[in-house]
């Protein structure tokens, strides 16, 4: 797949992994509380953006209950709702690496120190507003878990085509499906409906380009994106570097 940063692979095989821990749960807990606010309903079925939070924390094991509370602070039914924000930062690490960490919290003050923190010890560096978001385009993706699938690879790659995907990336038992913002829910609801056991569903900010990275700062570029991706505030954290 031109562009797509094996990060996005990393990632996931990490969240499936952490699971059950709450960082996970407070995270995925967050999306539901500002799809449900933004989208001013706490129906799934009238808000897009809602179902997909709700899937994918179905995926990673939140209990119901947590949803449920979720939803409510996002309609304003408990306290913090209103409180949380959306906000974004850019900078560079080490190797000229661009990344993109997009930030749910309610505290920016808090988010900003603990990122600065990351990024001056491991020698990264906050970059001015809009010089690296242009580096990196907005699209859908959705990870599908073939492994129980009594399909062959051909069939599920003629399948994963067929559903209107724009591209498509193979990692041992795991597909990350690439599509427009737009044909998101349909690509996946396609796959439902074959069958396929889909993990996640997320518009994420894949690089247009990836830059190689050095054997000396790959271990420092993956670290630090995994430190960023642990930190509460955070939500999601892209790079265009090519760790592979």
């Amino acid at each position: 797949m031109s562009g797509h940063s094996k990060w996005a692979t990393t990632k996931h095989k990490k969240a499936v992994i952490d699971a059950k821990r709450s960082k996970v749960f407070t995270k995925v807990a967050k999306l539901i509380t500002i799809a449900a606010r933004d989208g001013k309903s706490g129906d799934p079925v009238m808000n897009p953006s809602l179902r997909l939070a709700i899937d994918n924390a179905k995926a990673v094991g939140v209990p119901k209950d947590n949803i449920d509370r979720a939803i409510k602070r996002g309609m304003g039914g408990l306290d913090g709702g209103a409180q949380l924000e959306e906000v974004a930062y850019e900078a560079y690490l080490p190797g000229g690496v661009a990344i993109l960490i997009e930030c749910l919290t309610d505290n920016k003050n808090r988010a900003l120190a603990e990122i600065k923190a990351i990024l001056n010890k491991n020698g990264g560096s906050f970059a001015s507003s809009g010089s690296v978001a242009y580096l990196f385009k907005k699209t859908g993706q959705i990870v599908l878990d073939a492994e129980n699938s009594s399909k062959t690879a051909e069939e599920i790659e003629l399948d994963i085509i067929d559903s209107g995907a724009t591209n498509y990336e193979k990692d041992e038992n795991l597909y990350i499906i690439i599509c427009d913002v737009a044909e998101l829910n349909g690509v996946k609801t396609t796959l439902e409906r074959k069958n396929y056991t889909v993990l996640s569903t997320e518009i994420v900010f894949l690089p247009l380009l990836s830059i190689e990275v050095s054997d000396g700062k790959k271990e420092v570029v993956e670290k630090t994106m995994e430190n960023l991706d642990d930190l509460d505030d955070v939500n999601n954290v892209y790079s265009n570097a090519s760790v592979a």
